[in-house]
């Protein structure tokens, strides 16, 4: 296994963690303190307790080479129970990894240049960004730079550290918002405006305080433009706000969406303006334009003459012409219309899942055909760099480890958080039930309907982001026939895109046993209904809207008795009847 040189901050958390650890091991430090010490350092308790933990490692906008590639895989392995898992965040998370072994697992993904620190906690989390930037026809101009420089800017930074919650940025590279900037506490948007000379100038279109959670709020303009050179003081002085004026008393409205519940937009707009005009007095400023954005470059992926670019984004008509796997693949799987002359290919994770054996194979590709790889927000893997002739080589390759289906906005493309599997908060196995409605889809001939997208969280936290998606569902405790089952709230017509927010509108509830079918219902009903060009929110709305959808499913809405169908009573994975158990919050999202 290649390793390097460990760098000296990344040394000194290491070595703060095992000092930190031991203390914790022999009682000398209490279980909050250290837990609190633990989160920020991207390590989460799972709900089996003792000394089984999740580690969250940063993906910054979703980038990662085939030699991290290759430590994901020793390290599942090695600590883990054979595979990985890619977060809607562009995280990778491991489980059941031993706590006394963290500080190994730690250096080991130090040496590839990766990091855990923030992860989870009260911080800065994994800054986001379109798995396609800097390869996207559509682009205003590349932002995997920018979030590169928000990364390294505010990764350890002193106002960082303990938040009154966590807090998210995304970029997008235009206003199709694939890297869904319209939920986040701050999304920032590429954009380009005409000045009145008639030249134009490259910027930021920043939005703030968005979220979904058990309560959704959209993302709000801060100004109408952002030169670039004022991008880096502008997400500082949202924080610092934020720092300041977060509710440190009540976990369950201490976002900064609340913040602007409280103070209103207008004033949080006033603050945040305000700090940064005076930011430049501060020994963080971080003002001009960043040093790694001069060194790469943010030049646009360019439209490529005389080729149709690929369509992008929630709601793109996916149509399989093909007859051949192969074909159908391409035409699912493939962006096309790269003025760098160079073509995207998408390698599909069922359930963001990678084990050990693919991870190797992945790194491999990447080594073989000289490839950027972006790990995406719907926990696939996309392929950047790539030319025609190398096409039938990497299919040749994705078919071998069974990640060649054509799944990139296809209706079997079911997204998922871990769920009651492992997480304290969940009520629900969403991953059995993800896999259970990509089964029921398969067997239905409905998996390959394009332009729809289903998400699925456990509890109301949204880490499935079911607000935000075409057919939402997130878990519920459910009492019938005198006894717990698991169930289901079901919600459609979220959106997210030009620069627009429509969180999804409840249906109805179901038992978890008949949310498969309540989807093979919808995906029929709008597979057959539609217009041509017509995307899934249209659709519901020239059907009647969701109460028309929701009344078609009433029937579903059924729990027999235990004696008639005692799977009911039974969720998805498991084997016992149903218990609802929620361990102490660990901010997991």
């Amino acid at each position: 296994m290649l390793q390097r040189e460990i760098d000296v901050e990344a040394a000194t958390d290491i070595a703060k963690f095992e000092e930190q650890l031991a203390r914790y091991l022999s009682g000398e430090l209490a279980e909050d303190v250290f837990r609190v010490f633990r989160l920020n350092n991207g390590i989460y308790g799972q709900r089996q307790g003792g000394h089984s933990q999740m580690v969250r490692i940063k993906a910054p906008y979703g980038s990662i080479t085939a030699e991290q590639l290759d430590m994901m895989a020793h390290i599942s392995e090695t600590f883990s129970r054979g595979w990985g898992h890619i977060t809607t965040r562009q995280n990778i998370q491991f489980h059941f990894i031993d706590l006394e072994r963290i500080p190994e697992v730690m250096r080991l993904l130090a040496s590839v240049g990766m990091t855990t620190r923030e992860a989870c906690g009260d911080t800065v989390r994994n800054v986001m960004a379109c798995h396609l930037a800097g390869a996207c026809p559509f682009e205003a101009f590349d932002v995997s730079p920018w979030a590169e420089a928000a990364f390294q800017h505010f990764l350890r930074h002193p106002f960082a550290q303990r938040l009154p919650r966590k807090f998210k940025i995304n970029f997008s590279g235009c206003e199709t918002d694939c890297g869904q900037a319209m939920f986040n506490d701050v999304g920032v948007v590429a954009a380009v405006r005409t000045l009145d000379d008639g030249t134009l100038e490259q910027g930021f279109r920043v939005f703030i305080a968005g979220g979904l959670g058990a309560n959704p709020h959209p993302a709000l303009i801060l100004e109408e433009f952002t030169a670039k050179e004022d991008l880096l003081p502008t997400i500082e002085s949202v924080l610092r706000v934020f720092e300041q004026t977060g509710n440190r008393d009540n976990k369950l409205r201490a976002r900064l969406k609340w913040v602007v519940d409280e103070l209103g937009i207008d004033e949080v707009r006033r603050r945040v303006l305000s700090t940064r005009k005076f930011l430049l007095a501060s020994s963080s400023w971080p003002g001009g334009i960043p040093e790694i954005v001069q060194k790469l470059g943010d030049a646009p992926a360019g439209l490529a003459s005389g080729v149709t670019p690929t369509p992008i984004g929630q709601g793109t008509p996916v149509a399989l012409r093909g007859t051949k796997p192969y074909e159908r693949w391409v035409d699912a799987n493939v962006v096309r219309g790269v003025a760098k002359g160079t073509v995207s290919a998408m390698a599909y994770a069922r359930l963001g899942d990678i084990t050990t054996d693919q991870f190797r194979a992945l790194a491999s590709i990447t080594r073989e055909l000289g490839l950027e790889v972006r790990l995406t927000n719907r926990q696939n893997i996309a392929f950047r760099g790539l030319t025609e002739a190398q096409l039938p080589t990497l299919y040749a390759r994705l078919e071998a480890i069974a990640m060649a289906e054509p799944g990139a906005e296809l209706a079997r493309d079911v997204v998922a958080c871990p769920g009651a599997d492992t997480c304290n908060l969940a009520v629900t196995q969403s991953r059995g039930l993800a896999d259970a409605i990509g089964t029921a889809l398969e067997e239905a001939g409905l998996a390959e309907v394009g332009g729809v997208r289903t998400n699925i969280s456990g509890c109301t936290n949204s880490c499935g982001q079911h607000h935000a998606v075409d057919i939402g569902f997130f878990g519920a405790e459910r009492r019938a026939n005198g006894q717990s089952a698991p169930g289901y709230q079901m919600l459609l017509g979220g959106y997210v895109g030009q620069e627009k927010m429509e969180f999804g509108q409840k249906a109805l509830r179901l038992p978890a046993r008949n949310a498969p079918e309540a989807t093979v219902r919808v995906v029929r009903q709008f597979s057959e209904q539609r217009q041509a060009g017509e995307d899934f929110r249209g659709w519901i709305e020239r059907a009647g809207g969701v109460k028309t959808i929701a009344d078609t499913l009433r029937d579903l809405d059924f729990f027999p008795t235990p004696d008639e169908a005692p799977e009911f009573y039974v969720d998805f994975g498991e084997t016992g009847p149903y218990v609802a158990e929620i361990g102490d919050s660990e901010c997991a999202t």
